[in-house]
């Protein structure tokens, strides 16, 4: 009986570096998890943004306007300097790779940016 269990603790002391490394290794993949969560959202908003630009440019000389679109009118004493300056919006949601990292930082699984242009008059 005590040889199998010297056998079992000299086999455990064999495997010292593997529970060290894997001490190491878990924080270390969720810590790249995060990153590369972040670099992701970053990469979406940015590539939602120029999108939301371009919507808004195409609908400002087309003189579309979306219900979901918002149209700010700047009055001037000057009645040739009125001004229409459209605003659109566009909303994404992100993947996530780290399950409740966004919702343990408070924060919303989505990106929402704003495109503007000012429209142009069609007389």
């Amino acid at each position: 009986m005590r040889t199998g269990i010297r056998r079992f603790l000299e086999a455990l002391k064999q495997d010292d570096g593997n529970v060290e490394s894997t001490l190491v290794l878990i924080p270390l993949l969720i810590l790249f998890l995060i990153g590369i969560e972040l670099i992701i959202a970053t990469n979406l908003r940015n590539g939602d943004a120029a999108i939301a630009q371009g919507e808004a440019s195409m609908r400002a000389i087309s003189g579309e306007v979306r219900a979901s679109d918002e149209l700010i009118e700047l009055n001037s004493s000057d009645q040739f300097s009125h001004i229409r300056v459209l605003i659109t919006h566009r909303q994404t949601s992100l993947p996530q790779l780290v399950p409740g990292l966004i919702a343990l930082l408070g924060g919303a699984s989505a990106t929402d940016v704003r495109g503007a242009a000012v429209m142009e008059s069609l007389n």
